[in-house]
C-alpha cells in the first residue's frame, strides 16, 4: 500500500481511516494503461516489483497496517499522482 492521506490525519490517532493507493505484483496489472504504475523492487525495499493500482484508491482502518516499508521517491510519487489524475480525470 502507498499511503495517500494527508499526514494531519495519518498524525492523528482518533481518525481511523487512512486513504491508501494498493499494490499488486501481478504482471497483468502493468499492463492496463496509464492509472497503473510500476513500482520497482530497489525503490523501497520491495521483495519484487509492485504496480500502484491507482483506480482502486481506497480507505483503511490503521490498524490494518503493520510496518513501514519505506518511502518512495519524488518521481515515483509524481507517476503515481499522474495515475491518480488520470483515474480521476483531473488536471
Amino acid at each position: 500500500m502507498i499511503l495517500l492521506s494527508h499526514d494531519g490525519f495519518n498524525q492523528t490517532l482518533a481518525w481511523r481511516s487512512i486513504i491508501v493507493v494498493p499494490l499488486s505484483t501481478s504482471k497483468s496489472q502493468g499492463k492496463r494503461g496509464p492509472t497503473v504504475v510500476e513500482i520497482p523492487d530497489r525503490a523501497v525495499g520491495l521483495p519484487k516489483a509492485s504496480f500502484a493500482v491507482c483506480h482502486r484508491v481506497t480507505t483503511l482502518d490503521r490498524a490494518k497496517l503493520t510496518k513501514r516499508i519505506g518511502a518512495l521517491s519524488a518521481d515515483i510519487l509524481r507517476e503515481v499522482e499522474g495515475g491518480l489524475k488520470a483515474a480521476m480525470d483531473l488536471d
